[in-house]
């Protein structure tokens, strides 16, 4: 048995860096057996291939579903080198040792995520693949286990240098974190189908939350601390395969980011990904509110727009754009001392200006409308956790409850406030002007307070401007200060048992007031 090739065995769903990284092991004397849509690449780039079904001697069947369950492949894998009576029932069956195992899992979370039909979720739930990389892992002595095509080079020098023990379990401890996260998102999918009918076929997604939750997240970094230098920090990833969010940045330049950057980062690019996405739109943030938001012809215009809201605030701030940086707009972002600035991209003349600013944190993200999260927003209380559906941007229906009807142009202020104030810690109150943000009120205990404070933070004049309100107005007071301010249109939920009271008041005062009949709470 000696004298045969080292062989290595690859199977992926996910198909980047596998011809290269399996030409790699040809080069290194390895033999090659592979399946299904795998093997079909390789043949067709010249890789030197056998099939399962040539190595096992028996055909995939059931459309696939069953091509590597076979002992002529797992008693290659689980055979312990060691061990003279394994190695004698490998050779008394001629089966061959297997050195590699390359897998990564049939596309599952994807499935469910992005809705795919019940029947097609269940053809994704992976069998031989998980079950090849498990034996694997388990003889880590013995076998080198991969799923991660980013470890494929690694795994191709090491065999260059030596294979070590350190590289061996840093490899079954990746397969098995992956392996479980895995089985846990197909549990949880699982628990949440129901029976409709007798029939096989006749089950539906009942429950929307699972009766058992998971959580599987990849450590992308230790933190200098938490959000205070007492408290100790980490940032974790969802393990999901296309990370969304500042969670999939790519950091471009600057210091380490800290656990309050990441979480205002957070706050900005959600807010930046539900404005307008046909104009030039930024967000600065500072303690998880928004100070400065708007919508402008150019990016560089949204920015100074933006940042005039609240300029204050604004040093020291975080800064999320939702159009490629240019020149322009580079050199206004870096006549404010900022924290971090987020962007789909920054152009070259963009980089070379902000370069001048090495601690500054440049980040680059997707299209801003593909980052709203999916699944369920978690947070933790002592003992327990607390699971709700996101609070997602859906257009609301507005009604106008008053007799005077809004203008076009307190239109499109309302419909901007609205969303801004989604994202105000409550109670929130903002004032704007068209698609600029001019006052925030955020995280008072009384919504009188949060009118003044949003009216306080105006610094320009707000005659003709409109205001949104996150929750209903309890009483009339709050109306009555943003009309004396120069408010003349607020959007609502509604709600309250004295709404008649405050429209009867929105009435008297020639207000227009919409009502959205859906509030926004952001504890």
């Amino acid at each position: 048995m000696d004298e045969k090739p080292r062989r290595a065995v690859l199977s992926v769903a996910n198909k980047d860096g596998i011809v290269a990284f399996a030409q790699g092991l040809v080069d290194r004397g390895f033999e090659i057996v592979s399946s299904g849509g795998t093997a079909k690449l390789l043949a067709s780039a010249n890789v030197s291939v056998r099939t399962v079904s040539e190595i096992t001697g028996f055909p995939e069947i059931l459309s696939g579903r069953v091509k590597t369950l076979n002992p002529k492949i797992h008693g290659g894998i689980l055979a312990r080198r060691t061990m003279s009576s394994d190695l004698a029932e490998l050779e008394q069956h001629d089966i061959h040792l297997v050195d590699v195992v390359a897998v990564n899992f049939y596309p599952f979370e994807e499935k469910v995520a992005f809705g795919a039909s019940i029947e097609e979720i269940i053809e994704n739930i992976d069998i031989g693949g998980p079950s090849m990389l498990r034996a694997a892992a388990k003889n880590f002595r013995d076998v080198l286990s991969v799923i991660d095509p980013d470890d494929y080079q690694l795994l191709l020098s090491k065999l260059d240098e030596g294979i070590d023990l350190t590289t061996r379990l840093f490899l079954a401890k990746k397969t098995f974190r992956a392996s479980a996260c895995y089985e846990s998102a197909i549990a949880s999918f699982i628990s949440r189908l129901a029976a409709e009918g007798d029939r096989l076929g006749e089950v539906a997604v009942e429950a929307k939350f699972p009766s058992v939750v998971s959580l599987s997240f990849d450590k992308v970094q230790d933190l200098r601390y938490g959000e205070n230098p007492h408290q100790t920090g980490a940032f974790y990833r969802e393990l999901t395969g296309h990370p969304a969010g500042v969670a999939g940045a790519q950091k471009l330049q600057g210091k380490e980011l800290s656990y309050n950057n990441i979480l205002d980062l957070d706050a900005a690019w959600r807010l930046v990904s539900e404005l307008d996405s046909s104009r030039a739109t930024a967000v600065v943030v500072k303690h998880n509110n928004p100070c400065g938001a708007a919508c402008a012809n150019t990016l560089a215009e949204a920015y100074v727009e933006a940042r005039s809201t609240d300029p204050v605030s604004a040093f020291g701030g975080i800064v999320a754009l939702n159009q490629p940086v240019d020149e322009a707009t580079a050199t206004e972002l870096a006549s404010t001392f900022l924290e971090a600035v987020m962007a789909p991209s920054f152009e070259a003349e963009a980089l070379e200006v902000l370069a001048k600013k090495k601690n500054l944190r440049l980040l680059t993200i997707g299209d801003p409308k593909h980052s709203l999260e999916k699944g369920f927003n978690f947070h933790r209380v002592v003992g327990g956790l607390l699971a709700q559906s996101w609070d997602e941007g859906e257009e609301e229906v507005f009604e106008i409850v008053t007799e005077r009807s809004p203008s076009k142009v307190e239109m499109q202020g309302l419909r901007f406030s609205w969303k801004v104030a989604k994202h105000v810690k409550s109670n929130a109150i903002v004032v704007a002007r068209e698609e600029v943000l001019l006052g925030v009120g955020a995280g008072q205990m009384s919504r009188v307070d949060s009118c003044h404070l949003a009216i306080s933070k105006a610094n320009s004049s707000l005659q003709g401007a409109v205001a949104a309100s996150d929750a209903f107005f309890p009483f009339r007071d709050g109306v009555d200060v943003l009309v004396d301010s120069g408010i003349t249109a607020i959007i609502q939920p509604g709600g309250s048992i004295r709404d008649q009271e405050v429209v009867q008041a929105a009435n008297d005062l020639g207000l227009a007031m919409l009502m959205t009949g859906a509030r926004h709470f952001r504890h």
